[in-house]
């Protein structure tokens, strides 16, 4: 019997410790500026959408399942959705993960830790007045920005077009 215990309770424990037992937090990596511009600048054969975000904006919140679509329906072709929260840091735990858990999303999760806005705002895009949502489509050196919410049909409309053109 205690053969039979023993590996059952070491696996209950790796699950735990490791997450995987339902309740797993998402991965949000932290990151100032300097360590996330250069998500913004990949030279290769793939579509990226970049989402600026944040878990207490309105309207980032009812776009939030137009992009948990279109990361699922596009999963296995070169299209890499990487959603960037602006959510104040300290309330990752209160605010930012509670949301997340609630509303997953498979794309790459960022909390952009940098104060300094007026500094990188014009360089995400030029025409950016740090409003959001806003969202940043490119491949390559081709960049499109949009500064609305998206509804689904539209979001996987203009992704649809851009992937087609791969």
């Amino acid at each position: 019997m205690l053969k039979l215990f023993l590996p059952v309770l070491l696996f209950s424990i790796t699950l735990l410790c490791s997450g995987q037992n339902g309740n797993s937090s998402p991965k949000i990596e932290i990151l100032n500026f300097n360590q996330f511009e250069p998500l913004l600048h990949k030279a290769n054969d793939t579509l990226y959408l970049v989402n600026f975000w944040a878990s207490w904006c309105g309207p980032c919140r009812e776009e939030f399942s137009a992009f948990q679509q279109a990361a699922k329906k596009y999963s296995g072709q070169k299209f890499r959705l990487i959603m960037v929260s602006l959510d104040i840091p300290s309330q990752l735990e209160s605010k930012l993960k509670p949301f997340l858990n609630s509303n997953p999303v498979n794309a790459r999760l960022i909390l952009l830790n940098d104060p300094h806005q007026n500094v990188w705002i014009d360089k995400v895009d030029s025409n950016w007045s740090g409003e959001i949502p806003f969202s940043l489509l490119y491949k390559n050196t081709k960049y499109e920005s949009y500064s609305h919410s998206f509804h689904t049909n539209e979001l996987d409309s203009i992704i649809n077009l851009k992937i087609s053109q791969l």
